[in-house]
């Protein structure tokens, strides 16, 4: 049978365990507003007594107590790989549509001063110079107009490059922050691992380790898996970034300019193989596609647009006979640097008739014709306006869906790991009611021993 003094024990261990549970409630309530914190559980079961027995010892089968088997962290691991890649699509769309929103801003369009306009008024200034050709001022105004129209082409080319400069500066801190939070991962894999193979509890070590975990999947749409030992492994493109306390580094490679891109692609690669492409999502694989395809091709349609404006002008132009008897003149051409330029500065080399010494007008209005042509710098400006206009809405429209996506799973992740206060509050009075009752047990056996060692006996002395 137990001893006399076994129920000391059991309350005993009932107090620590219900002083536990207040810890661990109060490390909740504690950390309700810590971005990451994972609420905590205490686990407790019942101790058994000895089964065992002997000639001269016997047990009468009734438990030892309670202890505390686990401090549970309530996360859903499925939730989290869900959230970690939901995050890593919203991250890649909005950085994708915050490009084509600048993208937009650079071209300006619709607008009254933007190409498209000044387009139109070049236009007119050639059919003013076709209404009155022997006048020098509609010539001067379309030398104007036409320089402004070459700059407004020579501005977004601007644009397009010191975006594209500009993420490529981005990209290279966020490399930094990469390689370095990969480190940090790596350290706390370490602690949990050693912590784990000694029986402590790693709780807090783990929410740190899920949030640099969460902040990767947002940059690179970092995937990650779990070892038997506690240990995390991180992914970029399949490819293993973490795994123990082991890192790779990464590194961003290529061209400085938008101009070399073409010849010397940048792209995101192994530290130690630059040969090893990396295809990364998040905010930097948004980026990266943004400077190989997004940028680079606005800015070849653009070009296409600016020759097809400098040949169509040009041809017709160099045919043509000016106010001095000029022929054979280009109207627009390139500086080294292939800018585009107005080549004619002196009102009277611009042509305008078909036949020298005459004033026709048939050349100016020949080219005049040209802002209505089907196959004009036009209606190429406008149908390169148009797709941008389209791919921009669509990736704003798939960017506020996939927010509201991972809202969803965002709730969801905080409805199963997030601190409810309500909840810790009944646990507080649970534990405490628990720790109470627990005193009242050992202050009860402790005056009933008082009773059996002091006061038994003591009559007939």
């Amino acid at each position: 049978m137990g001893s006399s003094f076994g129920g000391l024990n059991t309350a005993l261990t009932s107090l620590y365990a219900q002083r536990r549970g207040l810890d661990v409630t109060g490390q909740n309530i504690a950390n309700a507003n810590t971005e990451g914190y994972t609420r905590q559980r205490v686990d407790m079961q019942a101790q058994v007594g000895s089964l065992s027995t002997a000639m001269y010892a016997r047990t009468d089968g009734l438990g030892t107590g309670v202890a505390v088997s686990a401090v549970q962290r309530l996360r859903d691991e499925y939730l989290e790989h869900r959230g970690r890649a939901e995050h890593g699509a919203s991250a890649y769309l909005a950085s994708q549509s915050a490009s084509y929103t600048a993208i937009e801003d650079a071209f300006a369009e619709p607008s009254d001063t933007a190409l498209a306009a000044q387009l139109r008024d070049m236009w007119g200034g050639w059919n003013d110079v076709a209404n009155n050709p022997q006048l020098a001022a509609p010539r001067s105004a379309l030398i104007q107009q036409s320089a402004t129209v070459a700059d407004q082409l020579n501005a977004a080319q601007d644009s397009l490059a010191r975006q594209w400069s500009q993420g490529r500066t981005q990209m290279s801190a966020y490399v930094d922050d990469v390689n370095v939070t990969a480190k940090s991962v790596a350290q706390l894999n370490d602690s949990i691992i050693m912590a784990n193979a000694s029986g402590l509890t790693v709780n807090e070590l783990e929410d740190r380790r899920d949030l640099l975990a969460m902040k990767l999947a947002q940059l690179t749409g970092a995937t990650t898996a779990k070892r038997e030992n506690g240990g995390m492994d991180v992914f970029i493109g399949g490819s293993t970034l973490v795994t123990g306390k082991t890192t790779r580094e990464v590194a961003f490679v290529g061209a400085s300019r938008l101009l070399d891109q073409a010849a010397d692609p940048v792209g995101l690669v192994w530290k130690e193989d630059a040969s090893q492409k990396i295809q990364a999502g998040g905010t930097m694989g948004a980026a990266v596609d943004t400077m190989t395809a997004i940028i680079p091709g606005l800015s070849a349609d653009l070009d296409a647009v600016a020759d097809n404006l400098i040949n169509s002008v040009n041809a017709k132009h160099r045919d043509g006979f000016s106010v001095d008897g000029s022929t054979g003149l280009d109207f627009f051409g390139r500086n080294p640097d292939g800018s585009v330029t107005v080549l004619i500065k002196d009102p009277d080399k611009v042509a305008v008739s078909a036949t020298a010494g005459t004033l026709d007008n048939s050349v100016a209005d020949a080219i005049a014709d040209i802002g209505d042509a089907a196959d004009g710098p036009d209606r190429q400006y406008q149908s390169m306006v148009g797709q941008l206009g389209v791919s921009s809405q669509g990736t704003t429209r798939r960017a506020e869906i996939q927010a509201v996506v991972t809202e969803q799973v965002d709730a969801a992740r905080e409805g199963e790991s997030g601190v409810n206060l309500d909840e810790e509050m009944t646990n507080l009075l649970t534990y405490q009611r628990g720790y109470e009752a627990a005193s009242r047990v050992l202050t009860t056996i402790d005056s009933m021993l008082d009773q059996l060692i002091n006061r038994t006996g003591l009559v007939g002395r």
